[in-house]
């Protein structure tokens, strides 16, 4: 049987968390004393020969195994960061890096939404993204950078920086220096380029990062593009929409809608009673049960009408200006970028996309390919994300 190379890639992306399940577990690094500005330690904690991998994908589809090309160690990194409030902290992530001979590009690769730290990149569980599409990535030649953010891995007993910009690009932003700081110690290959990708929370973060390295650090990093799916970069025009608009009553959705507004509410120090934002029984239930509730109606109908009414006419200063600071979607990157999104999404709906192209156009970007996925949610649009971004990022090689 003849297959397309998307095919190939479909059918490999979809069996990668298969053949995970059958490697075993590494040893220890040495610990060694470092001064290094970010790098605290790292760990081997899992190996993959490029027999290994080419056996489990043997296993499912003798046709896919030719596309492995390298074996793989995942190293678990832990570094410093900083909180948004200033704070000194460290973080953790994982660094897959393929065996080649050769320098290799790096490829950031932020997670999307987890709601148990087991699925923290550097726990490398089988339903962490750096299990899933970063594995394939490394194997295929990428060096993949993979950081947890606060509130997972080694900082998991801090509240997590949710949709937060500034929380989610430096984290991210530190841990590619970590990474950088543990080739250059230990003798890994690269030769500079730097790719981002991202899918929802990961798109955001990863829009966010694009952005704050573009703007802060042009000059540190050589940054070649990303490729970032259905994030919500207009955080006011979506905020807008979920306190006026009807939308689904699915109670998960809610749940991040309502994660959101608590991150910001701590975060910026509103430091608000549940009973300011939302209705009863919903404001007890929050208060009692924080993001983890079911509601199952419309959110726009859980808010209160002096909330709505202070949002809508502007008087509602603080909150309006903690959502302005996690607006992303104004500006104008260098780097090519490319953006997925379902035109189905009602979980992060497609306007966030939109009106980031819409906006960027009048900037005079022209480096922005748009890939409006026809019928797709924010589910099934992860398989077309996925194929164009191999795709992207294989072009390059």
């Amino acid at each position: 049987m003849k297959f397309t190379r998307k095919e190939f890639l479909l059918s490999l992306i979809m069996s990668t968390t298969a053949f995970l399940s059958g490697c075993q577990k590494a040893g220890q690094d040495p610990d060694p004393q470092q001064q290094d500005p970010y790098l605290v330690s790292h760990t081997t904690i899992r190996t993959f020969t490029r027999d290994q991998m080419a056996q489990q994908v043997q296993q499912i589809n003798p046709a896919l195994s030719f596309l492995v090309r390298y074996g793989i160690k995942v190293h678990k990194i832990v570094y410093n960061t900083k909180h948004p409030d200033g704070t000194a902290i460290k973080a953790s992530g994982v660094l897959l890096v393929p065996d080649a001979p050769t320098a290799l590009p790096m490829v950031s690769q932020q997670h999307g939404t987890i709601s148990s730290d087991a699925d923290a990149p550097s726990n490398f569980g089988p339903n962490s993204d750096a299990a899933y599409a970063g594995t394939l990535f490394a194997s295929l030649g990428f060096i993949l950078i993979c950081p947890d953010y606060i509130g997972y891995g080694e900082s998991k007993n801090l509240p997590h920086t949710y949709e937060h910009r500034e929380g989610l690009a430096t984290a991210s932003l530190d841990m590619i220096r970590a990474a950088k700081e543990f080739m250059k110690e230990t003798g890994v290959k690269t030769d500079d380029r730097l790719f981002l990708t991202g899918y929802s929370e990961g798109g955001f973060a990863t829009m966010a990062l694009h952005k704050k390295i573009e703007e802060e650090f042009p000059a540190e990093f050589n940054l070649r593009g990303s490729s970032i799916g259905s994030g919500a970069y207009d955080k006011p025009a979506f905020m807008k929409y979920i306190i006026n608009e009807k939308t689904h009553g699915i109670s998960s959705y809610n749940r991040l809608y309502l994660w959101t507004m608590l991150t910001y509410n701590d975060l910026y120090k509103l430091n608000r009673p549940m009973s300011y934002y939302l209705k009863e029984p919903y404001a007890t239930q929050v208060q009692e049960k924080g993001r983890n509730v079911d509601i199952n109606v419309s959110i726009s109908d859980i808010f209160t009408d002096s909330f709505r009414k202070a949002v809508n006419d502007g008087t509602d200063k603080g909150f309006l200006d903690a959502v302005k600071d996690n607006d992303i979607h104004d500006w104008a990157p260098k780097a090519r970028m490319r953006l997925y999104h379902g035109d189905a999404d009602n979980l992060v709906f497609p306007f966030n996309t939109t009106n980031t192209v819409e906006a960027m156009k009048k900037r005079g970007v022209t480096n922005v390919e748009v890939f409006m996925l026809k019928g797709r949610n924010h589910a099934t649009a992860v398989s077309d994300y996925l194929l164009g971004t191999f795709e992207m990022f294989s072009s390059v090689q």
